[in-house]
């Protein structure tokens, strides 16, 4: 009974643990999206507002952040920016885990021709630098909107899911007790569900969290270099700005760059907290 009973407080302490952890990762993410929410609704000065007259002001108690380039309030372009460059960044994301984490699972639990065709996809797929790719092909159709950049982050992004999913599940096939499923008669896809993807979406997750802050920092990137959004609110064109002005206003480079790195550091860890815990695939 005294065993049993250490057992029983050690599973409730490791749950609590856990817990504690999960809202750790999770509490910088939603603080940070929550002020960018509430930064775009309620904060007074817009993006799209020049005055020239206060261009590359500091920060003041009208422009909390400083002013940019034309006077327009930097903390608007910021807030803007990044609200829909994390948008873009779990949307791309979570459409690249719905791709590749099935399609590699079921590649690798199938085994043979459609194996080695999936794993020689991703091979190609990898070996794209993902960012000339974006830039070529947004130089190339001269479009800026939202929706062509998530797609083409969306041809290179489901790779690294796919190729997590195929390792995995190469193991996991012939384990015990995937083949105490198959012996009973499961089905492919029940042992899919059932057995091999709660032992998939833990890993899946924190690549999940990988994906999305590196599509922040290429979006970024891509504004910086003129293939961002035409209205020009994007944090990636603040750096431009930034950097352009670094002497003269260094407030713009220095909010401007922690903003950027504040958003991907919060998505990469903040995957974490939706992590799902693993079990014995029973």
């Amino acid at each position: 009974m005294v065993s049993g009973g250490n057992a029983s407080d050690e599973r409730s302490g490791s749950r609590v643990k856990a817990l504690v952890v999960r809202v750790a990762y999770a509490i910088p993410l939603f603080a940070n999206f929550a002020l960018a929410c509430a930064a775009v609704l309620f904060y007074s000065e817009s993006p799209s507002r020049f005055d020239p007259a206060r261009a590359w002001e500091g920060p003041s108690s009208s422009h909390w952040l400083g002013t940019s380039e034309a006077g327009v309030d930097l903390l608007a372009i910021l807030s803007h920016g990044e609200l829909s460059a994390t948008i873009l960044a779990v949307c791309v994301s979570l459409g690249a885990f719905a791709i590749g984490v099935p399609l590699g699972a079921a590649a690798a639990y199938r085994g043979g021709a459609y194996e080695r065709f999936v794993s020689r996809g991703c091979d190609v797929i990898q070996a794209i630098p993902s960012f000339l790719f974006a830039v070529t092909v947004l130089a190339a159709v001269r479009v800026r909107a939202p929706w062509l950049l998530g797609v083409v982050f969306l041809v290179t992004a489901w790779a690294p899911f796919a190729r997590l999913a195929l390792a995995q599940t190469r193991v996991l096939r012939n384990i015990a007790f995937v083949d105490a499923a198959r012996s009973l008669g499961a089905t492919r896809a029940r042992i899919l569900a059932k057995h091999i993807a709660p032992h998939l979406l833990p890993i899946a997750a924190v690549q999940l969290g990988s994906s999305a802050a590196a599509i922040v920092v290429s979006e970024s990137a891509l504004a910086f270099l003129g293939f961002g959004p035409r209205s020009g609110v994007s944090m990636g064109a603040a750096l431009d700005q930034g950097v352009a002005a670094m002497l003269r206003a260094p407030h713009v480079l220095i909010f401007s760059a922690v903003a950027v790195a504040v958003t991907s550091m919060t998505l990469l860890f903040g995957a974490r907290a939706f992590a799902p815990e693993k079990d014995d695939g029973r």
